[in-house]
């Protein structure tokens, strides 16, 4: 397990990952479009923390936290929003769409919920021991193929845990105008057992991902973790609806960097801003040289 400055890293290189897209982008620098992960790196790291060797990562669009929480180089991210060959995916994914080892995101909303629970059964029938982890936005709730794969995940027993998101805003609508009721009840409902987390501090998140991953392990599946959290940033580039007086009082409260970087000393919390500063700055220029793939 990471210990608490290492959290602190994994956090500041997902923020510093994130803020250079957002400056970059009306450069011109990246093509298609881009949904960054700024405010819920938490989720990411406390939860990926608990991954074993051929556990299976799903994703979705707002996938580069978790892309970089799995292991994922940052030059290689970079490049794959620039559409050079050195990216990810050799520049064709972009940035919603990515495999590297085990990890898969993809852009459209609610489909990996299936192919997720198919991996995590296939992982089942081989004996491996292996789990699938799928993140999933609170918009993804208004797919009925999710409730679709719920059924046969929990009927069936897959080894997944269910990981919820909850933003509060899917792309520009609220949540009280988008989704009924509890969202834990609706994994209950399937006799999914699901915890539920109000935080942005990866050490609580940690904890709670860390007892459902083992009981996931030691007892089958499926489970599910529903984290309320903040995303500080808009839902893409620029298309943030939401009052800046409202989300400037969020953000002083829930920010998962300032949360955990205030358990370290400011030296040592210096020391890897600086050195997270030029890992950034150092990867996304060196994917700026990289070519672009031959026709």
């Amino acid at each position: 397990m990471p210990d608490q400055a290492e959290l602190y890293r994994q956090l500041v290189r997902i923020r510093r990952f994130e803020e250079t897209v957002l400056d970059a982008f009306p450069k011109g620098v990246f093509y298609g479009t881009t949904h960054t992960y700024v405010g819920e790196e938490a989720n990411a790291v406390g939860v990926l923390s608990h991954l074993k060797d051929g556990d299976i990562v799903f994703s979705n669009h707002r996938c580069h936290g978790h892309f970089i929480a799995y292991g994922g180089h940052l030059r290689a991210l970079f490049a794959e929003l620039m559409g050079k060959s050195t990216g990810v995916c050799g520049g064709l994914g972009g940035s919603q769409h990515l495999h590297w080892k085990d990890f898969y995101s993809n852009g459209v909303l609610g489909s990996t919920a299936p192919v997720a629970v198919g991996a995590a059964l296939a992982e089942k029938a081989k004996g491996s021991g292996a789990i699938a982890v799928i993140f999933l936005g609170d918009g993804a709730l208004g797919e009925g193929v999710l409730y679709e794969s719920l059924n046969m995940a929990s009927l069936w027993k897959a080894p997944i845990l269910f990981v919820l998101e909850n933003n509060h805003i899917a792309q520009t609508t609220p949540i009280e105008l988008a989704v009924a009721g509890e969202i834990a009840a609706r994994f209950k409902a399937f006799g999914i057992p699901c915890a539920d987390l109000d935080s942005s501090d990866v050490v609580e998140i940690e904890a709670a991902a860390g007892t459902e991953i083992k009981d996931l392990r030691g007892e089958g599946g499926p489970r599910s973790l529903v984290i309320h959290t903040q995303r500080f940033g808009p839902h893409s580039k620029g298309d943030d609806t939401r009052d800046e007086k409202i989300m400037a009082e969020i953000r002083a409260k829930r920010d998962p960097v300032v949360i955990h970087g205030s358990r370290l000393a400011a030296k040592d919390r210096q020391q890897i801003d600086t050195a997270t500063d030029k890992e950034v700055a150092a990867a996304f220029s060196q994917a700026q040289q990289d070519p672009l793939p031959t026709p």
